[in-house]
C-alpha cells in the first residue's frame, strides 16, 4: 500500500485551515479524488488522504509555484534556500525583490523561489496585490526567517497526485467528475464594512461571487457531489447556506497586527 504523505503547508496563509483540518475531514467524507476551488497554502490538501487532487485557485503566482514544486522541486528549493541570507533580510532588499518579483516573467523558477520569500519576509505572511496586479504587501520586520525546505520536499512528494489549475470556481465546479468531493475556503465575507477583505488577488470577490458560490454548491450537492465551504458566521452567511447543514467553529484569528486584538471569531462549515 503506498504511503500517505501528511504535513503542514509550507507557506503561511491569512484564514489558512491546517488546525480545522480534523474537523474538515470529517465533513467531506470518502471519495476518490478531493477538488478545491480556492486551494490557497494547501493546508486541506497536505492533511487529508485521498487518492487524487484537482487543486485550482485564481492566483496563477501560486499556481505557478505549485506547478514548478511539482515538476522541478530541486530547483525551486535551491533558489528559494539562496533567498534567505542575512543580506536579504533588510527592508532595503526585501523591496527590491519585491520589485524584482513583479517585474519578472510569470511561470520562471525565480518568480516561484520569490514567492516563497515574500511569503516568509512580508507582514504577517499576507497574500495581496493592488489593482495593477503587483504584489504590494510591506515588510515584516522578521528577524531569522528560514526556507520552508522540508515542508517543500514533503508537498512535492505528495503533489505527484495532484493537478493545479489556475481558474475560478466556476470553471473547477464545470470539472467535477463522479468520485468527487469538494472543498471551499473562499475568501470570507466581512465582520464588519471595516475588515472587509474579499481581494487577496487581482479578482474580487464580493457578495455576487458568494452567492453564485453557493449556488453552485447547491447545484452540485443536486447532482449527486458533497460540498463542504468555510466562512464566517454571520447572518449572511446562515441565510446564504440555508439548504446545507451547517456546524459552528469558535476560531482564533491571527490577521490583527496586534497579539492583543486577536480574538476569537465564529466560523461555519456548511454542507451541501
Amino acid at each position: 500500500m503506498e504511503e500517505k504523505i501528511l504535513s503542514n503547508p509550507f507557506l503561511k496563509w491569512a484564514g489558512g485551515k491546517r488546525k480545522l483540518v480534523p474537523q474538515i475531514i470529517e465533513k467531506l467524507g470518502t471519495g476518490k479524488r478531493l477538488v478545491e476551488p480556492f486551494v490557497g497554502s494547501g493546508a486541506v490538501f497536505m492533511g487529508t488522504n485521498f487518492d487524487k487532487y484537482l487543486l485550482c485557485d485564481s492566483n496563477n503566482d501560486l499556481i505557478d509555484l505549485f506547478n514548478n514544486i511539482k515538476r522541478n522541486a530541486g530547483k525551486v528549493i535551491i533558489e528559494t534556500i539562496n533567498l534567505f541570507n542575512e543580506n536579504n533580510r533588510t527592508e532595503e532588499m526585501f523591496y527590491n525583490l519585491r520589485d524584482e518579483f513583479n517585474s519578472i516573467e510569470s511561470g520562471s523558477i525565480r518568480k516561484s523561489a520569490l514567492f516563497v520569500y515574500l511569503n516568509r519576509h512580508s507582514f504577517n505572511g499576507l497574500c495581496r496585490y493592488n489593482l495593477k496586479g503587483k504584489f504590494n504587501v510591506p515588510f515584516g520586520r522578521y528577524k531569522n526567517p528560514n526556507p520552508p525546505a522540508k515542508e517543500i520536499e514533503m508537498f512535492a512528494k505528495k503533489s505527484q497526485l495532484a493537478s493545479f489549475k489556475c481558474c475560478d470556481f466556476n470553471e473547477t465546479f464545470n470539472m467535477l467528475k463522479k468520485g468527487d468531493v469538494i472543498y471551499c475556503d473562499p475568501p470570507y465575507v466581512p465582520l464588519s464594512i471595516t475588515a472587509s477583505f474579499t481581494s487577496y488577488h487581482v479578482n474580487v470577490f464580493a457578495d455576487k461571487e458568494q452567492r453564485a458560490l453557493a449556488k453552485s454548491a447547491e447545484k452540485a450537492s443536486e447532482n449527486g457531489y458533497r460540498v463542504v465551504i468555510s466562512n464566517h458566521a454571520t447572518d449572511y452567511t446562515k441565510e446564504l447556506y440555508a439548504k446545507a447543514n451547517i456546524e459552528f467553529l469558535n476560531v482564533r484569528r491571527s490577521i490583527s497586527s496586534k497579539a492583543e486584538t486577536r480574538g476569537h471569531a465564529e466560523e461555519l462549515l456548511a454542507t451541501f
